[in-house]
Parts: structure tokens; sequence; C-alpha cells
């Protein structure tokens, strides 16, 4: 049985991971408005650091898939 607040700290430090995500990418790709970006105008992004932090927040999904995979006996593909 999955630990409860196991879970809702590692759902936390999901959050806190995608926002870090968003937040840098929102540092370097200026918008035009509420909901486009302008990506003509936009820094260029470092392969590797967008590659790390998003890894960062893929590793952290996979990690409580694992618990829900388990937990609820589904097929992992």
């Amino acid at each position: 049985m999955l630990d409860k607040e196991m879970v809702e700290k590692e759902l936390d430090k999901l959050i806190e991971i995608r926002t870090e995500f968003l937040e840098y990418l929102d540092s370097k790709i200026p918008k035009k408005n509420e909901f486009e970006f302008d990506f003509d105008n936009a820094e260029e992004l470092d392969a590797k650091e967008v590659y790390e932090r998003f890894f960062k927040l893929d590793y952290q999904a996979r990690k409580i898939r694992g618990f829900l995979v388990n937990e609820l006996g589904l097929k992992a593909e």
C-alpha cells in the first residue's frame, strides 16, 4: 500500500520541478501576449541545460508513475 505522505511529497516535488522548468522557459522566451510566445525574439536556449531540466521533470513523473503502476497493478509499457 502506498504511503500517502510519501506520495504527497513526491507530487509536491513534481510540481516544484515543473514550476522551475516553466519559469526557466519564461525567462528565455518572451510573450507576445498572455497566450502567445514570441519565439522570433527568444534567446537561444542551451540544449544541455534544457535537457537537464527536462530530465529532472521526466524522472520525477516516471517515479510517481512507477508507484501507481505497482499499487494499481497496471501493465507498464
